[in-house]
């Protein structure tokens, strides 16, 4: 069992693994909702629901956002009851390595490292454009040449903004996880307020007009919009990146993972709803659609207000999703599979700081670079494959006798984790044949540095 790519970590070697290598736990429940609402309410909010609805699913798109967060419900759960009975950093790689074995948790991690980089990239890349239309409402104009990804043809070259918020972000993350949650509470704060604002203000201006036809597109308009919205949840499977970090996880992680999902769930369909009602879906194809409605209802004000809220609420996606980032190649690099540079804790703030560097550094150049559009579909394909095998995983993890029956377990076992695994799957059918082919030969150059390196190096060696 020693060298085949099948081999399993028990959990009890997991949970007395450290050693010296340990990370603090300062996280409850409070926090981990907090994060998970930070992580999930960004690029979600303030930019997809214009372009999904214009293209895809009109007024129809809270349709969307439901079978979407349905998905997610499902998987919620499932991730749940992993994060409960085995309370270590890695996320959906680690729960892999306990019930499938080492090579579908390298897959299944290498899946997660396209989902969180891209992730942090993409939401860079929108926060900048809002960044953009804030200043230039206050007559400041960033340099084009630097304010966009590479494209000579429109005259940008590099996306500066996006590079410098990933590094500002970075630097916090190494100082410690209980002074970034404190910003992170902060900003969460400010951020929903703004939502909350708009909606309040925005409903004045509904014209139930702007609702006929409610679904355009019909019924394939709505799932390809659920595909395409499902960007909009992703990050409560960041905070489950966060379990070994959390007191009393077998408590805390459930409430902070589906209390997270609930709550952007409403926000999500209320934002919708109001936004069609005010503005013609077929108008709504614009890189800033929710400033942009209050800005022709004449709501000049709450446009500048919902633009900083913006700017403030991707900041904290960017910051939990690169938090999740650094996690993950962390476990990758505890158990072997990574160089160890990548596990290095640092004294003073107990933090993985060169990992945090290094990261960040590869993820802004996706930023300053690639298109935002590029990014948000290879985003999708790489949560649903995490999403698939910690679905079908619980199934494995409930004959586990190792695990304790402390924590949290699934309602309905095993109807919600099949009905999980299925729903993932259809929604994976509903991306493009070009996002499939790029996941595909992602998964390939994984495989190549885990034969290269990973395989030869992996703990379970010894």
């Amino acid at each position: 069992m020693k060298n085949t790519i099948f081999r399993k970590k028990s959990v009890d070697q997991l949970l007395h693994q450290h050693g010296k290598v340990q990370l603090n736990k300062t996280l409850g429940a409070f926090d981990l909702m907090l994060l998970g609402v930070g992580a999930i309410v960004g690029t979600g909010i303030f930019i997809l629901p214009g372009t999904v609805a214009a293209e895809h699913a009109g007024p129809g798109i809270i349709f969307s956002f439901i079978l979407a967060a349905i998905v997610c419900a499902f998987a919620a759960m499932c991730y749940s009851e992993f994060s409960s009975s085995i309370p270590v950093t890695g996320s959906a790689y680690t729960y892999s390595y306990v019930v499938f074995g080492e090579i579908i948790a390298w897959i299944v991690g290498w899946s997660l490292i396209l989902e969180y980089g891209l992730a942090v990239a993409a939401v860079a890349t929108g926060w900048s454009a809002y960044l953009n239309s804030l200043l230039a409402g206050l007559n400041i104009h960033i340099p084009k040449a630097v304010s966009g990804s590479f494209d000579p043809a429109n005259g940008t070259f590099v996306n500066l903004p996006a590079i410098i918020i990933i590094f500002i972000l970075a630097f916090l993350l190494t100082k410690g996880v209980k002074e970034s949650t404190k910003l992170n509470t902060v900003m969460v704060g400010l951020k929903v307020l703004v939502i909350l604002l708009f909606i309040v203000v925005g409903v004045f201006y509904v014209e139930p007009t702007n609702w006929k036809p409610f679904t355009p597109f019909g019924t394939s308009g709505i799932l390809s919009g659920a595909a395409l919205v499902f960007f909009a949840y992703l990050g409560f499977d960041a905070v489950s990146s966060a379990a070994e970090e959390v007191k009393n996880p077998q408590r805390n992680m459930p409430i902070g993972i589906i209390g997270s999902l609930l709550i952007c769930t409403v926000l999500y369909v209320a934002v919708s709803l109001v936004l069609t009602g005010m503005v013609p879906y077929t108008d709504l194809n614009v890189s800033n659609p929710v400033s942009f409605a209050m800005q022709l209802v004449h709501q000049d004000w709450v446009s500048g207000i919902i633009s900083l809220g913006a700017v403030i609420g991707m900041m904290t996606v960017i910051l939990v999703m690169l938090y999740g980032s650094t996690r993950l190649t962390y476990a990758f690099s505890r158990d072997g599979l990574l160089p160890k540079v990548m596990s290095e804790v640092d004294a003073k703030h107990q933090t993985p700081k060169k990992n945090t560097w290094i990261t960040s550094t590869l993820i802004s150049f996706c930023a300053g670079f690639v298109p935002l559009d590029k990014l948000t579909e290879l985003v999708n394909m790489g949560t649903l494959l995490a999403f698939t095998v910690v679905s079908i995983g619980v199934i494995l993890l409930r004959k586990n006798k190792e695990i304790s029956t402390d924590g949290f377990k699934v309602p309905l076992y095993p109807i919600i984790p099949i009905i999980s695994f299925v729903l993932c799957i259809f929604l994976m059918t509903q991306l493009s044949i070009h996002t499939i082919i790029f996941c595909g030969i992602w998964i390939v150059i994984g495989l190549i540095i885990y034969f290269i390196y990973g395989k030869k190096h992996s703990l379970l060696n010894k």
